[in-house]
C-alpha cells in the first residue's frame, strides 16, 4: 500500500460547531493528499454552507457511495444525510446532534473499507437526544465493534495520558475502580505503546485516586487495597509499570517526563494537566479497537464556529497520527507475524561449530 492510499474516514461532527470549519480549511491544502486518501462523511449542504461562509475556493470533492470507491489525490465525500438543516453556527440543537450522529453511523457502517477513522467534535447532549445513553465517541464506537476492553488515550509530543474511567460522575468513580480494571487498562496501554507507538519497552506510571495517593491510608485506602496490588501484579509480568503516584506532585514536579505514558484514574485527573500542556495540538486516541480511531482533543467550540478562527492543529495531528499508527501497526504485524522460524534460526546459529 502506497502512503497516499491509506484511507482515512472523517466524520463531520456537529454542523453547528467547528468541525466542518476546520476540515475544509485543512483540505484546502492539496499537500495533505500526498499522505492519505480522505473520505468525509457529511451532508453536501453543510459542506457547501461552510465553504461559502469561509469564502474558500477549495476543497472540491467527489461523491462516492463508500470508501471502497475513494480515489487518491481527492477529497471523497460519502453523503451521511440529505436532510435540509438550517445551519446556525454556534447554536446547539437537536437537529445538529442528529446530523452528527448520522455522520458517525455512516462512517462506522463503512469501517471495513477504512484504515482509520478521525472523528470531528460533537455535542454529547444533543446526540443523546437521538441515541439513548450516548456519553461520547469512545464508548459508542467500542460498542459498535463489540469491544469491552478499550481505553481513552490522550497523546501529544510531550505527554500520553490514558484513563482508567472516562465519563463517570465524580461521586461514582471510586465504585468503578478495581484491581482487574486497572490491570486490563495497563495491558491495553502497554500493548498500544508497542504496537501503535513503536516503543519496545515502554515505561508506564499509574496515578493514585485520592489526594497524596491516599497518604498511607489516611485519605483513602484504594491505593493500598486496589491500585498498588494491580501495579505489582503487572510489574511482576516483566513490564515497567510504577506507582501509584500523587497526581499533583507527579505533574507539578515534571515526573511525567520519565515515562512513556500515564494511567489516570478519572477524566479530569488526566485531562486537566494534558490540556494545560497540549490544548491546541493534543490528540484523543482509542486504544484497543480493531480500527485506528483518533480525534482532536477539543470540543465543538461553538463560539468559534464558522469564523475561520479555530485552531486546526489538533485535527491535523489527529489525521497524521492516524496515518502513523496505521503504519506502525502494519510494521509491528510484519515484525512479529512469524517469530518461530527466527527463533529456530537463532538456535541453529548456536549449534554451528566455529
Amino acid at each position: 500500500m502506497s502512503e497516499n492510499n491509506i484511507k482515512i474516514g472523517i466524520t463531520q461532527g456537529d454542523p453547528h460547531g467547528v468541525g466542518l470549519d476546520i476540515i475544509l480549511r485543512i483540505f484546502s491544502n492539496d499537500l495533505i493528499f500526498k499522505y492519505c486518501t480522505p473520505i468525509l462523511y457529511a451532508s453536501p449542504k453543510s459542506f457547501a454552507f461552510y465553504k461559502k461562509l469561509l469564502n474558500l475556493e477549495k476543497p472540491m470533492y467527489q461523491l462516492v457511495k463508500s470508501a471502497s470507491e475513494a480515489q487518491t489525490g481527492k477529497l471523497n465525500l460519502v453523503i451521511s444525510s440529505d436532510e435540509t438543516l438550517e445551519i446556525q453556527p454556534g447554536k446547539p440543537s437537536a437537529s445538529a446532534g442528529k446530523e452528527a450522529l448520522l455522520s458517525l453511523q455512516k462512517a462506522l457502517d463503512d469501517a471495513q473499507n477504512l484504515d482509520a477513522l478521525v472523528t470531528a467534535p460533537l455535542d454529547k447532549s444533543t446526540v443523546a437526544e437521538h441515541e439513548k445513553g450516548f456519553s461520547g465517541h469512545t464508548g459508542y464506537i467500542a460498542k459498535k465493534f463489540n469491544v469491552e476492553n478499550y481505553c481513552m488515550f490522550l497523546e501529544s509530543e510531550d505527554l500520553r495520558v490514558a484513563l482508567a474511567t472516562e465519563h463517570v460522575p465524580v461521586a461514582e468513580i471510586a465504585k468503578k475502580i478495581s484491581k482487574n480494571l486497572i490491570i486490563d487498562k495497563l495491558d491495553l496501554v502497554y500493548n498500544s505503546l508497542r504496537e501503535d507507538f513503536n516503543l519496545v519497552k515502554p515505561r508506564i506510571a499509574v496515578l493514585g485516586l485520592n489526594p497524596h495517593a491516599g497518604d498511607n491510608g489516611l485519605l483513602g485506602k484504594e491505593e493500598q487495597e486496589i491500585i498498588a496490588p494491580a501495579v505489582k501484579s503487572v510489574f511482576e509480568q516483566g513490564r515497567l509499570v510504577y506507582g501509584p503516584y500523587p497526581a499533583d506532585s507527579f505533574f507539578g514536579g515534571g515526573q511525567y517526563k520519565q515515562f512513556d505514558a500515564v494511567l489516570a484514574m478519572y477524566h479530569d485527573q488526566g485531562l486537566i494537566p494534558f490540556k494545560s500542556m497540549a490544548f491546541y495540538d493534543g490528540v484523543n486516541f482509542t486504544a484497543g479497537l480493531p480500527l485506528v480511531r483518533t480525534s482532536p482533543d477539543h470540543g465543538t467550540a461553538y463560539s468559534l464556529a464558522g469564523k475561520g478562527e479555530a485552531e486546526t492543529l489538533s485535527m491535523q495531528n489527529a489525521i497524521f497520527d492516524a496515518i502513523l499508527i496505521v503504519k506502525n501497526r502494519k510494521q509491528f504485524g510484519k515484525d512479529f507475524e512469524n517469530p518461530l522460524p527466527y527463533a529456530e534460526l537463532r538456535r541453529e546459529r548456536f549449534r554451528i561449530d566455529f
